[in-house]
């Protein structure tokens, strides 16, 4: 069987990005391209020249090239759908996808939305009209990650008792390692949150509103603890790590992966992957390699395997199959809770119990309301 896909929010320039935006469009587009059983056959944006810069890119018919994303999928009538349009706004396109009736699987860009209440309906709505909803956490699919997954789970640092994570906010940067908490958790509820944050210089990500710094605390139902410090000067001077009874896997630190069970650290081969992807050398050594075998070869089909491209492939293959995809909009909601969590406490100033009762964003209220300090009330 052959899927065909549309994309909305095809991005501007790929080659400039930017915290307006990173042109995911063009990665979800080629991973697609990668695998036969789809057919890239539309896209639509609001922004003419991006929609018709992407057609152009991908080769698709000037028809199939839209700015109404309702017209488009009144006439495409696609299969499966990537969402790549700002985090504000995934909730009304999502929303209209599934209220259209025409497809299968919609695979959303992360952050979820920015709003608790948007994230809970998305969801419920996709349930609903039978479609399967995911978001692009694709950092599970990194060997450092799988690996230090692995080494969990054959006892080589005990028992988890700890997570930690540190980056750059908990919304934009934070919703990958969120994701991840459940990775090695196997999915485990949170119980409670507690957590501070600093925003006196306004900070925006791709539309939405992230804290300069934050501390996060939290326990899970399975007994592991959580610790998050983002921003300048955090205290957790890794990406991840995982504290057991015996020992401690990191996570993108010195090195993309090391242990430790005595008093030396131990490093991983992750064959040339970090956090982010396959690394420098080994991009370019697959461009080399194919393009000494195959003159004039280009750059797309050159790349080496990227970590969209084995999430999407999940999400293709969880659709084909009718298993649950790794990426499933349940494993987001739980980490998106955690994050509007550490937000809702720092409102609070006091611990938060989940399941959470809210429906707006709380960080966003409280810029909106003045209880942050933030470049614009100073």
């Amino acid at each position: 069987m052959t899927y065909t896909v549309a994309v909305i929010g095809t991005g501007a320039d790929p080659d400039d990005p930017d915290t307006d935006g990173f042109a995911m469009a063009y990665r979800h587009a080629g991973a697609y391209r990668r695998l036969d059983s789809c057919e890239l056959t539309a896209c639509a944006d609001v922004v003419p020249e991006n929609a018709k810069s992407f057609g152009k890119r991908w080769n698709l018919p000037e028809e199939n090239v839209y700015t109404d994303t309702e017209k488009m999928l009144t006439a495409i009538e696609p299969d499966i759908v990537s969402i790549c349009v700002p985090p504000h706004i995934h909730a009304p396109v999502v929303m209209t996808c599934a209220e259209s009736g025409v497809m299968d699987a919609i695979h959303c860009e992360k952050p979820m939305a920015t709003r608790w209440e948007d994230c809970q309906q998305m969801v419920s709505a996709c349930k609903r009209a039978g479609i399967q909803l995911t978001f692009n956490h694709q950092r599970r699919f990194g060997k450092p990650f799988r690996k230090a997954k692995s080494l969990l789970e054959e006892g080589k640092i005990g028992s988890l008792e700890r997570i930690e994570l540190g980056g750059k906010n908990l919304f934009d940067y934070g919703s990958h390692l969120f994701d991840l908490c459940g990775y090695f958790t196997d999915q485990a509820m949170s119980k409670w949150v507690m957590a501070g944050i600093e925003y006196s210089e306004e900070n925006v990500q791709f539309g939405a509103h992230n804290e300069n710094q934050a501390i996060a605390q939290w326990r899970y139902t399975n007994g592991v603890n959580g610790l998050a410090s983002t921003g300048d000067g955090g205290i957790v001077d890794c990406h991840m790590r995982l504290l057991g009874t015996d020992g401690m896997i990191e996570i993108g630190g010195e090195v993309p992966l090391r242990t430790r069970t005595g008093r030396k650290w131990k490093s991983i081969d992750t064959g040339g992957e970090d956090v982010h992807g396959p690394n420098e050398t080994i991009i370019d050594a697959a461009k080399q390699k194919i393009s000494a075998r195959l003159p004039g070869t280009s750059v797309e089909n050159a790349r080496p395997e990227s970590y969209i491209d084995r999430a999407i492939a999940d999400t293709v293959d969880a659709l084909s199959t009718g298993r649950e995809p790794e990426l499933s909009a349940d494993n987001a909601l739980q980490a998106t809770e955690l994050i509007f969590g550490c937000w809702e406490s720092a409102r609070r100033c006091g611990r938060v119990d989940f399941p959470l009762e809210i429906e707006d964003n709380p960080l966003e209220s409280m810029v909106e309301n003045g209880q942050l300090l933030s470049s614009e009330n100073q």
